[in-house]
């Protein structure tokens, strides 16, 4: 279990709390689970917040150490947070270039389902909020791919740290990481949550929750 050791993941556990985007109760999830606990990002719906939000996934990138030269937001959760990311390292002295994609190629102007930044030649970080079926990533990498850039990594919000099936003992972001031969960052993971409940006395309540859900789906 994480001691939340890395201040950012406290900042940024804190801060989904007072976003409402970290929410703890009874939530049916896409793959049919029954989970203690829901993460939406689109609750980070202010100015304020965002940047507080980019200011953590920019500490986790620091700590993490990898190199690279642009930043990749995937439509359309990743276009905001990889847009305030940009923000956040020109505030702190790197200005660099920011691209994110269409769901829908654009037959006029000036075409493509591409904006921003050219990624020829670039080690580009894709943005986004979560990995689940990593389906929304693998898109990612292949318009990556397709334009000349070259994958350096991913960064996320949270890593929930369950296995993709029951038979597969790995989580969605290992999956992808292994797959693409590429790190997958996460500002937090569920350990980290289950030490902050550990730590927190409105939390508490939730943790055996938590814990059990860890027992019956997470990844060793």
């Amino acid at each position: 279990m994480s001691a939340l050791t890395n201040d950012h993941r406290t900042r940024f556990l804190q801060l989904a709390l007072r976003a409402d985007a970290l929410r703890f109760g009874e939530f049916t999830l896409k793959s049919g689970r029954t989970s203690p606990y829901f993460f939406n990002a689109g609750r980070f719906d202010s100015g304020a917040a965002l940047a507080s939000l980019a200011s953590c996934y920019a500490d986790a990138m620091d700590a993490a150490s990898v190199p690279f030269d642009l930043l990749f937001g995937p439509a359309y959760k990743g276009i905001p947070l990889a847009t305030a990311l940009a923000c956040e390292y020109a505030r702190r002295g790197r200005d660099l270039p920011l691209a994110f994609n269409r769901k829908e190629a654009k037959a006029h102007g000036e075409g493509g389902s591409l904006i921003g930044a050219p990624l020829g030649g670039k080690r580009v970080l894709i943005v986004d909020d979560v990995i689940t079926a990593g389906t929304a990533i693998r898109e990612a990498l292949a318009i990556i791919e397709a334009a000349g850039g070259t994958p350096a990594g991913i960064v996320i919000a949270l890593d929930r740290q369950e296995r993709v099936r029951e038979d597969l003992p790995v989580s969605a972001a290992q999956s992808v990481a292994h797959e693409h031969g590429i790190p997958v960052v996460a500002v937090a993971g569920l350990d980290d949550l289950l030490a902050f409940a550990g730590e927190s006395t409105e939390l508490c309540d939730c943790r055996d929750a938590l814990l059990a859900y860890r027992a019956r789906y997470g990844i060793l």
